[in-house]
């Protein structure tokens, strides 16, 4: 039986990194991808001007978004139906571990993901670097680099080529401790 993945990405508003200014998730179930989500996230937090320059998404654009806690009712059940699957993952999940812990959501002590972009790796040693823009720019696969539904997209795009490509992705699945924010050590 196939796994069921859960790939997602955000958005942050600072370099703090501890608050989203938007989610994309895509659901990959049996080898095919059967759900898209998309959302702005009220950040409740600063803006810098970086992260405006690099997501395109200003605090007029989040201010009337959900804010965390509302949008977490509404994905809990995607997000917990499935392996997480991230580029450069511990990003991705640190950041959502912070919103959990910020907001005091209880969800679980600790979630399985996988990173494509560690997987790329293995998958095309080829290539200079594993940046998700790479891998979609050297696979054809659509990108809109920073918008977190079209790199959400391209995560399970990713993930899909190296199914095809035979990578046991079970190998990659890790273990990150939403309370600690870090991957788990496997004593």
């Amino acid at each position: 039986m196939e796994e069921r993945y859960i790939a997602f990405d955000v958005e942050t508003p600072n370099s703090a990194n501890d608050r989203m200014s938007a989610i994309g998730i895509t659901v990959i179930e049996n080898g095919v991808i059967v759900d898209d989500f998309y959302s702005l996230v009220n950040p409740e937090a600063r803006f810098d001007y970086f992260n405006i320059q690099l997501t395109g998404i200003t605090p007029e654009m989040a201010a009337e978004a959900p804010a965390f806690p509302q949008l977490w009712a509404e994905i809990e059940p995607l997000m917990s139906s499935g392996v997480l699957v991230a580029h450069s993952a511990p990003f991705d999940m640190g950041v959502l571990a912070k919103c959990l812990n910020a907001y005091g959501i209880d969800w679980r002590s600790a979630a399985s993901y996988a990173c494509t972009c560690t997987m790329g790796r293995v998958c095309y040693p080829e290539l200079a670097n594993h940046k998700l823009n790479t891998m979609c720019a050297y696979l054809e696969v659509n990108l809109d680099h920073h918008n977190a539904g079209s790199d959400s997209r391209a995560c399970g795009e990713l993930l899909l080529d190296y199914m095809r490509h035979g990578l046991n992705i079970s190998r990659y699945v890790r273990s990150f401790d939403l309370t600690r924010c870090r991957t788990r050590s496997s004593c």
